[in-house]
């Protein structure tokens, strides 16, 4: 019985700690709205740049994916996905929003 107990404490503290490691979908997406990157994004098709599930298909299993995006936010750039320029969005958007978001279309 405490071995079952134990087992079954052990299953939940598991479930807790995961699921706080996991992104608030709706909240990144909140905050990507009020950032203005949905004006460009999408989360599934391409508007001005890409979808943002494509961004995540093209850097799964990449671990250097998150510090390059987030870089790649942050300064801008043009030329992974096509002319269209992606402005700057720091210092406008704070780093922390900027991670946040970066971390949720990773998630996708």
């Amino acid at each position: 019985m405490k071995a079952l107990l134990l087992a079954i404490a052990a299953a939940g503290s598991m479930l807790v700690a995961t699921q706080a490691g996991a992104v608030d979908a709706a909240a990144a997406q909140a905050l990507a709205q009020k950032s203005g990157c949905l004006a460009c994004h999408s989360i599934d098709k391409k508007v001005l740049g890409p979808a943002y599930k494509d961004v995540a298909a093209k850097y799964k299993g990449d671990k250097t994916a998150e510090a390059k995006l987030i870089a790649k936010v942050k300064a801008g750039g043009s030329g992974v996905w096509g002319p269209m320029p992606m402005p700057a969005n720091s210092p406008q958007v704070k780093d922390a929003d900027i991670k946040t978001v970066v971390e949720w279309v990773l998630s996708l």
